[in-house]
């Protein structure tokens, strides 16, 4: 796909210091294409993961919701509504709100996680969120170095349902969610620690090129 050179720029950059993740390049493109497009018409993405995965799925939404390197001013009809709602207030608000790209991290809720756990099935806590939250055109970020875990599959079961498009972030073995997802980033690893490892500069860079898309110059 065509990325302007600001885009363009944290993959080249991905990729000369972190050379082992030269086999993931066309992963990254596509999953950055789906992300795109669905910020493009609106939709949100939901993450989640166990563990490890868990933060990482939580530091991804901090990075979307929230400017990461570049700042993200608000629109200037924006600025001008919340002066109107309210002169004070407002001024505040548009001096330190910045812009976002919506993102839920599905670990985080948990009077309903374990309620959910509790009353129902609890492998279906991330499915029960996906069902509450996603709507069609939303994606879902399954994390999961295995690839296997049953959760983050009923999960993206749900989404694919939803109309919702599939990421899936794992390490190098073919695994239930590489096989399913509409796109799996599989980083060259095969232990659990050395996989996460390499996770975490895959997203920053997902999240350093939309940011440069939505809110660079």
């Amino acid at each position: 796909m065509e990325l302007s050179n600001h885009v363009a720029a944290p993959l080249e950059l991905l990729l000369e210091r972190y050379p082992d993740l030269a086999c993931c390049k066309e992963q990254i493109l596509e999953a950055f294409a789906v992300l795109k497009s669905s910020y493009q018409k609106g939709g949100k993405l939901l993450v989640a993961g166990n563990g490890g995965s868990a933060a990482d799925a939580e530091h991804i939404v901090g990075e979307l919701m929230k400017s990461f390197v570049l700042p993200r001013k608000l629109s200037e009809d924006f600025s001008n509504r919340l002066l109107e709602v309210d002169g004070e207030l407002g001024q505040t608000l548009q001096m330190h709100l910045q812009g976002a790209l919506p993102a839920i991290a599905l670990d985080g809720h948990l009077s309903l996680s374990t309620a959910y756990m509790n009353d129902c099935e609890p492998l279906l806590c991330f499915a029960q969120q996906v069902n509450g939250f996603g709507v069609a055109g939303d994606v879902f970020l399954g994390i999961s170095t295995s690839g296997n875990s049953k959760n983050i599959m009923y999960a993206a079961v749900t989404a694919r349902a939803k109309g919702m498009p599939v990421i899936g972030l794992t390490g190098e073995k073919e695994s239930a969610l590489s096989g399913f997802a509409d796109v799996c980033i599989r980083v060259p690893r095969t232990q659990t620690y050395q996989i996460q490892e390499l996770h975490l500069p895959v997203y920053h860079c997902l999240c350093l090129m939309l940011e440069e898309e939505f809110f660079g110059a």
